[in-house]
């Protein structure tokens, strides 16, 4: 074992001398275009249009000359993140040979508030709170509604079904130590018919117990993983995947970035591909979700996967979703003379979700500021250029309170008592070196802050006023904004900051069928080849459904776990 917790580089689970593989690997390396063809010989031209996308480009020329090595396993699963875990554990539990590779030196950004339906610990939730409860069937068919129909349904029902035991399967997990605790976060928020949209207790979180702070909740599932004697090749990238003659996928080429060396994995069984969408390539984004690139602010937080897994699999073959979707919060600031775009170097702004008033860069009101986190920043992007201002008073403590948000924004613990992932205690620090850095500004009067933010202050005062006013009668007459949420912002000083989207991950992938294979555009399976996470897709389009807490989270760890079983049994 290396000091990171990977393997070493030689040794593991007895690798075939080059000599013994060359003929076998050259058939394998030979068949990939063989597979592809047979893949694509039923489209008809006349009715369908096959092209291959800019981004995409060829798959890698691999000679048999630079393979430095090979390893035989059962299961590879590349990615060791949010889906990758779960499929490593899943298989490892079958008794089978299990490799995870990554490109990160270690096992990190494990994400949290886990979406699922019918959990142990939604079910005890109920007891006391029943409007709780969850029909999985009108859950389902808002996520539908959510995507305007681009989905598969069948895998929205899987998750569905399967969600609420992958949620036990997990607690069990990450408790056995006791080390951490996992909570059902029990709040939909205004439950009295005033909210415009409605929220899903679906979200479950590890609370921490342990004073190591070197132990994470990603960390733990790692240790579980090697319990069962999983392994893992950390600082290794994918290249490409391998196929035979038929089209089945047999393994991967990877490159150790150590020693820029390339390896052989043969995957008796199955590889499973979770290296996380493509956020950090902006030439993807471009071509399938251009309006996030406008709207995105680079902030600290966030992964970099550049679409390895989906162009992996799309070169062996597979189709992918028709419709580019992301996740993406109001989280995102930047200076009163910045504007959002890919380019752009800002900050994170947790307390940006609170759905105080916000204005355009001309001062103006725009929408109702209540509502799903992408839905405000898809009015932004009819905006003028693609930004706004969030403008609060200094009462904002109570007001958020009274807000009641729901999910990862929540800043007050959850009705049945679970913490928020942060507090509202915490903001004043937030504000303060947002503050200091040029960010956030702070001002006595209205028109001083609109003058501090570059936006025209008779308009800004304006739109202030009229937002007041409606606060003060209690109906919105522009956008209708819940009256709960609509209060008179009259305690100075008052706070402005620019802001933009935090462009967290990619959600739409290759498209899979309900065993998490890769398919192809006529919709049969490319065998030998899963796919988990935002490389895999048929579940979102346009539009993340964050009013479901933790559904992207549910949704990768639920197919991560059913990927590692299936391919470990070689189905």
């Amino acid at each position: 074992m290396n000091a990171a917790g990977g393997i070493t580089r030689r040794g593991l689970f007895g690798r075939a001398g080059l000599a013994a593989i060359a003929g076998a690997a050259a058939v394998s390396l030979a068949g990939c275009g063989e597979g592809e063809q047979v893949a694509k010989a039923a489209v008809n031209p006349t009715t369908q249009r096959v092209t291959t996308p800019d981004w995409l480009g060829e798959a890698p020329e691999v000679n048999e000359d630079e393979i430095a090595e090979t390893i035989d396993v059962d299961v590879v699963v590349v990615g060791c993140g949010t889906g990758g875990i779960p499929a490593i554990i899943s298989a490892a539990e079958e008794g089978v040979r299990v490799l995870g590779i990554d490109q990160q030196a270690k096992v990190s950004n494990v994400r949290e508030d886990i979406g699922a339906i019918d959990s142990a610990l939604q079910k005890e939730t109920e007891k006391e709170f029943p409007q709780f409860h969850i029909d999985k069937y009108e859950a389902m068919e808002d996520i539908v509604r959510y995507a305007n129909g681009f989905v598969d349904y069948n895998l929205i029902k899987l998750w569905a079904d399967e969600s609420g035991a992958m949620v036990d399967w997990l607690t069990k997990i990450c408790e056995r130590n006791g080390d951490f605790r996992m909570w059902h976060e029990g709040s939909i928020g205004t439950d009295n018919g005033q909210a415009r949209d409605r929220a899903w207790a679906t979200g479950h979180s590890p609370e921490k117990l342990s004073d190591d702070k070197d132990l994470s909740f990603g960390v733990d599932l790692q240790h579980y993983a090697e319990e069962l004697g999983a392994q893992f090749c950390f600082e290794t990238s994918l290249v490409r995947c391998e196929q035979d003659y038929l089209g089945r996928v047999t393994g991967i080429i990877c490159r150790d970035d150590r020693e820029q060396t390339l390896i052989r994995v043969n995957a008796k069984k199955g590889v499973i591909l979770a290296t996380g969408g493509y956020v950090a390539n902006n030439a993807m984004v471009e071509a399938r979700q251009a309006w996030n690139n406008r709207l995105k602010i680079n902030t600290a937080p966030g992964g970099s996967p550049t679409g390895d897994g989906i162009k992996a699999a799309m070169w062996c073959g597979a189709d992918i979703d028709p419709i580019g979707c992301a996740v993406t919060f109001n989280r995102a600031c930047c200076k009163p003379d910045e504007t959002a775009g890919s380019d752009v170097k800002g900050k994170w702004w947790w307390f940006g979700e609170q759905p105080f008033l916000k204005v355009n860069l001309n001062g103006e009101r725009f929408c109702n500021e209540s509502g799903p986190y992408d839905y405000m920043l898809h009015s932004a992007f009819m905006q003028p250029d693609h930004t706004y201002v969030d403008i609060f008073d200094s009462d904002y403590v109570e007001q958020v309170r009274i807000m009641n948000e729901v999910g990862c924004c929540r800043l007050y613990p959850f009705d049945n008592g679970a913490p928020s992932n942060r507090g509202i205690e915490q903001m004043a620090a937030d504000f303060e070196n947002l503050e200091e850095a040029g960010y956030l500004m702070k001002a006595d009067t209205i028109e001083e802050l609109a003058s501090k933010l570059n936006i025209p202050v008779d308009k800004t005062v304006e739109s202030f006023n009229r937002y007041n006013e409606f606060a003060r009668q209690g109906h919105d007459d522009d956008y209708n904004k819940e009256p709960y949420r609509l209060m008179e912002l009259n305690h100075p000083p008052y706070y402005g900051i620019r802001t933009g989207c935090w462009f967290l991950c990619t959600l739409d992938g290759v498209r899979i069928n309900t065993d998490m294979h890769a398919i192809r555009e006529d919709g049969t399976q490319i065998d030998g080849l899963f796919m988990v996470g935002n490389d895999s897709g048929g579940f979102f389009s346009v539009s993340y459904p964050n009013l479901f807490t933790g559904l992207a989270v549910g949704r990768t760890m639920t197919f991560g776990r059913r990927a590692g079983k299936l391919a470990a049994q070689g189905k």
